[in-house]
């Protein structure tokens, strides 16, 4: 118990808030701080284009272009607004008070452009294996891209 316990101290100490911090500042500054400058942009490529369209007015077009509009924001939602997020959120305000929320709008701005390099490298690495389906994530753009294998492992 007490190697797990080590582990534990080692993968998330202090230093680990620091790192993300620093990597999603950088990453803010390397990508212009799309989000926020970028708000307009990503309003009409998504929520904005429901009501430029219609709600599902377009489901009839669907199988040509992919998945519709509502369905790529109710997708995007999915995969961003969680149970956890939600009950973070309140135990934050329970623990921190209001001023928690401050600074988790600040923690969210940074984590964007984060959730964007993760995203940018899993698509930038990905590849097809003998069967044809698609293979990334981490630990593929760790080996590949930035060129550390023992970390994918």
């Amino acid at each position: 118990m007490k190697i797990l316990e080590m582990a534990h101290g080692i993968i998330w100490g202090p230093w680990t808030v620091g790192i993300f911090l620093i990597v999603g500042l950088v990453l803010s500054v390397r990508c212009h701080f799309f989000q926020i400058l970028g708000f307009k942009y990503w309003w009409k490529a998504t929520w904005g284009s429901l009501w430029e369209h219609g709600w599902g007015q377009d489901e009839k077009n669907a199988g040509h272009h992919g998945i519709t509009q509502f369905q790529s924001v109710c997708t995007a939602l999915a995969a961003t607004v969680g149970t956890g997020n939600i009950a973070g959120v309140a135990a934050a305000i329970v623990s921190g008070g209001p001023g928690a929320v401050f600074w988790m709008w600040i923690s969210a701005l940074v984590g964007m452009a984060t959730a964007y390099g993760e995203t940018y490298l899993g698509c930038r690495y990905r590849f097809k294996d003998n069967r044809g389906k698609w293979v990334c994530g981490p630990f593929i753009y760790m080996e590949k891209g930035l060129g550390i294998p023992f970390m994918a492992v």
